[in-house]
């Protein structure tokens, strides 16, 4: 059932994939063994795609239909990221899937792809770019990948499942050998960010000491091993509102709005409603939007358990248009945007980045940025925040928009890169990367 339901989940073409993942888990009350394995069949094909892409056509290039390949991705997943599944089981799964989805005249092509695939791993690095598995000691007797020497960046495409246009884009910035530590990180499920709302950290990383939680650089952060997800969100502090899952970046950017008591704060895109708990656990009073019910329902949510919904008033409206003329002492605008500062969280984002929907997302962003400053009082403030690295959503953005205002002006900002040493339980974090700045209206 899993594996098929692995299948399903990913022929569907959507966009948000680990969330469809929940959806069916809660409709059909799967258990949490078995939402675990289909999680991590999902997330990993998807964090994995382009690597598992260069496979097949490596084992089986006349392999065309989507619906054998996406057999294929998921065989592939069980055999080289899932170690407790021996070939046989992987075999009998494969092949009823296959017979139940495409006909039992497809059960040989699957069955020979697998023995295959077994046929050609080894278990050691061997020191070949174009062979060895990044992230796993395992390699294939022959290469697999593209030759960096010849196609430095669709090697690292393949090796590191990102794509091309990204890739090159991170060199540029950071020089290749963090780009690729960046790429590295994406493709494996993040450590669990957990903001520490009512306690002491210390206290609370004891009451969590089953979660083998441990102190993040912001002193309200912990991090904690994405394999305790469950028991972090079973825990009875999870449960009484005194921790939730948040990223140091996100907390930060609510942070540094410098929220202070009485002020009327509005959040524009409010949803999940964690930075909103935190603009309100300071006093402000706030209004949190989104675009649909569904959305603020979300938020909702979030602020009755973490006890915070007293001082929120919850609208669903789009940029705001159904607040009239009112006005705030802060504006928060935490702007859809390529989510390029946190592909371990959302792995699908990685495959919808390209020119065009970055351009598309650049075009909203302004916009955005442009009505959210039509709520902000005289002397007020603007808190613009992403979870990209990129500058045109960013910096750029800023730059753009105080250049089209005059008297405005750019009070400070803040970049932050994931901690490539996170993966390797050395790092504080953050888990997750971002932007924001803070303007001042004149």
């Amino acid at each position: 059932m899993t594996r098929l339901a692995a299948w399903r989940i990913l022929r569907s073409g959507s966009s948000t994939l680990l969330r469809d993942v929940d959806r069916l888990a809660d409709a059909h009350a799967v258990d949490p063994r078995d939402r675990g394995l289909l999680r991590r069949i999902v997330g990993t094909e998807v964090r994995r795609r382009a690597t598992l892409r260069a496979i097949v056509h490596s084992i089986a290039p006349a392999m065309k239909s989507s619906e054998m390949l996406a057999h294929a991705h998921i065989a592939l997943t069980q055999i080289l990221f899932l170690d407790r599944v021996p070939e046989h089981a992987i075999l009998a799964e494969a092949s009823d899937a296959v017979r139940r989805t495409l006909g039992p005249a497809k059960v040989r092509i699957i069955r020979e792809f697998i023995k295959s695939a077994y046929a050609r791993l080894e278990t050691a690095h061997v020191g070949d770019p174009r062979r060895d598995l990044v992230g796993r000691n395992l390699s294939f007797r022959e290469p697999v990948f593209r030759d960096p020497a010849q196609h430095p960046l669709l090697w690292a495409e393949d090796a590191y499942s990102l794509p091309a246009p990204l890739l090159k884009r991170w060199y540029a910035r950071y020089g290749e050998a963090h780009a690729l530590a960046l790429a590295k990180l994406a493709l494996d499920e993040a450590p669990l960010s957990i903001r520490v709302v009512r306690g002491e950290r210390a206290a609370l990383q004891g009451e969590l000491s089953e979660c083998a939680a441990r102190p993040g650089a912001h002193e309200r952060i912990l991090i904690a091993p994405s394999s305790a997800a469950e028991q972090v969100t079973e825990s009875t502090a999870f449960r009484e509102g005194r921790i939730t899952i948040q990223g140091e970046s996100a907390l930060r950017a609510a942070e540094f709005g410098a929220p202070v008591a009485d002020e009327e704060w509005l959040d524009l895109c409010a949803a999940p409603g964690g930075k909103t708990a935190v603009l309100a656990a300071a006093g402000a009073r706030v209004v949190a939007c989104d675009v649909s019910q569904e959305k603020v329902a979300r938020i909702r949510s979030t602020l009755e358990r973490l006890g915070a919904g007293e001082r929120v008033e919850l609208v669903v409206t789009d940029a705001g248009a159904a607040l009239g003329e009112r006005m705030f002492d802060a504006v928060l605008v935490d702007a859809p945007c390529t989510n390029t500062g946190v592909l371990a969280q959302r792995p699908e984002a990685r495959w919808r980045f390209g020119p065009k929907t970055k351009d598309e997302l650049v075009a909203l962003q302004a916009r955005l940025f442009e009505r959210a400053s039509t709520f902000v009082r005289p002397g007020g403030r603007l808190v613009w925040s992403t979870c990209s690295l990129e500058p045109e959503e960013n910096r750029r953005a800023v730059e753009h928009f105080l250049g089209e205002h005059a008297g405005w002006s750019l009070e400070g900002e803040l970049a932050s890169l994931p901690d490539v040493a996170t993966t390797h339980e050395r790092g504080a974090g953050p888990i997750d990367g971002g932007y924001v700045a803070r303007l001042r209206r004149p």
